[in-house]
């Protein structure tokens, strides 16, 4: 394994579409709860839209040589943001500032697991977070039945705040 960790711009996040696409499989395989909501999520639907509502993205590619193994991709948007069509994911009133950090898309390919990818890319989405001034709260959003980053992330500080969607998402929370 040469692994090697990229950040790369937003106008470069075509690369991104196989691993997000995986992910969202990956998502809706490991769904007890109405996996069908997958069905209309992919990179054009999630990453493309999401990128363009946020104030400020980072996004960093792992690659084993030029070949993408993983990502992750974190923003900074206004806590309306969360608020759609699709789903209130928090409490509006609970957020004290005006935006929020979101732990938004997270994925490793199977046989780069539990080689620390993991803890280096919630790491380096950790700091860029942390150094939004006008930013408290944090968020990740996990999909029923993804035991294993529930986990992860609770072993990294985040709590589990609730459920939404009937359970299709659990929502957890970290303060600055």
């Amino acid at each position: 394994m040469n692994l090697h960790y990229e950040v790369i711009s937003d106008d470069k996040i075509e690369c991104c579409r196989e691993v997000c696409n995986e992910l969202m499989a990956y998502q809706k395989a490991k769904s007890s709860i109405t996996p069908e909501l997958f069905d209309n999520m992919n990179f054009d639907t999630r990453m493309v839209p999401s990128i363009k509502k946020a104030l400020s993205n980072f996004i960093v590619v792992v690659k084993d040589d030029d070949k993408i193994v993983g990502y992750v991709y974190s923003n900074i948007s206004p806590k309306e943001t969360y608020s759609n069509e699709f789903a209130t994911f928090f409490d509006l009133s609970s957020v004290s500032k005006n935006n929020v950090g979101c732990l938004s898309q997270f994925y490793i390919r199977e046989g780069y697991r539990q080689y620390g990818v993991g803890s280096k890319l919630f790491n380096m989405s950790m700091d860029w977070l942390k150094h939004f001034d006008n930013v408290e709260d944090y968020f990740i959003f996990v999909s029923n039945g993804n035991h294993d980053a529930l986990k992860f992330y609770q072993r990294k500080g985040f709590t589990v705040s609730h459920d939404i969607l009937d359970g299709f998402i659990t929502v957890l929370r970290n303060s600055k």
